[in-house]
């Protein structure tokens, strides 16, 4: 089987007179192969944040997952020595929101869409012999999520075998721990690009297939 999480850092504002919206938007995919090494990464979340954000002499509020925004860097490379040796790859794309078309800021589920779709482009899906999960953030509406998944599989029956069998979840990120560790390399992508931060990124540079900003629907 091959399991893919999908997230995304930053905002879709447009506003950038009115209000201060993020500067780019980033979608990151982690793509791990087999069940096993899936069951690892997520036990391997659970007791990061059972040791480290829940000790048993501090647990006044118990903390139910690890965010890339409020996770200390420390922690970050805890969890990381400790899945660093499985097999998984992360992909990312990021959108420059201040070169973007301007009939497209209009239509937000669309871009997202569209950025999810062409970051989907670049994963491998040959090693996938029977089965391919992605699991999404859940984060939209039911008619957002129908729209994602209808144009999502649309786009991928073409890329897969007839053979493999294709689902789309949406699930909540205390549910699926996996979804901690995508939140957590897409803040790092994000990171580099807004703040021009990369200590976080350098860290998991190594397990990078595909990092690469769009401006105005157009490669850089």
């Amino acid at each position: 089987m091959l399991y893919l999480y999908l997230d995304e850092s930053g905002d879709l504002g447009f506003d950038f007179v009115n209000k201060k919206p993020s500067k780019f938007f980033t979608i990151c995919i982690l793509v791990i192969k087999g069940a096993k090494k899936r069951k690892y990464i997520a036990k391997n979340v659970e007791r990061t944040i059972r040791k480290k954000l829940n000790p048993k002499n501090k647990r006044r509020r118990m903390v139910q997952e690890l965010k890339g925004a409020s996770t200390t860097q420390k922690i970050k490379e805890y969890l990381y020595n400790k899945i660093k040796k499985i097999d998984f790859s992360i992909y990312s794309i990021t959108l420059n929101k201040k070169r973007t078309y301007s009939y497209l800021i209009k239509d937000k589920s669309r871009i997202y869409n569209w950025i999810a779709r062409i970051l989907l482009d670049k994963v491998y899906f040959s090693d996938a012999q029977n089965r391919v999960v992605l699991t999404v953030d859940k984060s939209k509406s039911k008619p957002q999520i129908k729209e994602f998944n209808d144009y999502i599989y649309n786009q991928l029956e073409a890329k897969i075998d007839p053979k493999v069998s294709l689902n789309i979840e949406h699930a909540d990120s205390c549910a699926d721990k996996c979804l901690n560790v995508v939140d957590l390399f897409s803040w790092g992508v994000f990171r580099k690009y807004e703040r021009k931060d990369s200590r976080w990124y350098n860290l998991f540079a190594q397990k990078i297939k595909f990092d690469q900003i769009y401006l105005s629907g157009n490669k850089k």
